[in-house]
């Protein structure tokens, strides 16, 4: 497959899957997203001009009814969605995960005005499957 055609490709991925947010969240995905990648970005360490270094393990604190409906709309393939979008982000920064990288998704109760929260962290010995079916 040629530079340009997997490149649409990619791109036609990453739509359906911020569709596929938008559609289980209907909150502000593009807002979630953009938290993930962002905090992706401000854990960045430097090793050198050739190496970068992100964290690996995230987790997404969702408040609880879109938690639930999310459940219920996605069957829970929405930490692996956000974890392929947070792959590509990696990719196109030229970041190297500090371990297998990994997504969770969680239900708390979250004021009105935050309807989520955003923490990542280098765990470089975590399993893929570490966190359970949870996400």
């Amino acid at each position: 497959m040629s530079g340009e055609a997997l490149t649409r490709w990619e791109r036609a991925l990453e739509r359906w899957q911020n569709a596929l947010v938008s559609k289980a969240l209907r909150h502000e995905p593009v807002e979630l997203l953009d938290a993930l990648r962002r905090t992706c970005d401000e854990h960045a360490v430097v090793c050198s001009e050739s190496r970068v270094i992100v964290p690996n393990a995230y987790e997404v604190e969702l408040d609880e009814p879109v938690y639930e409906e999310l459940m219920r709309n996605c069957g829970g393939t929405l930490g692996q969605a956000l974890a392929e979008d947070l792959n590509r982000h990696g990719e196109r920064n030229g970041y190297e995960w500090a371990g297998p990288l990994t997504v969770r998704v969680t239900s708390t109760v979250r004021p009105p005005d935050e309807p989520y929260r955003v923490a990542g962290s280098p765990m470089p010995h975590i399993r893929a499957d570490a966190f359970g079916a949870a996400d």
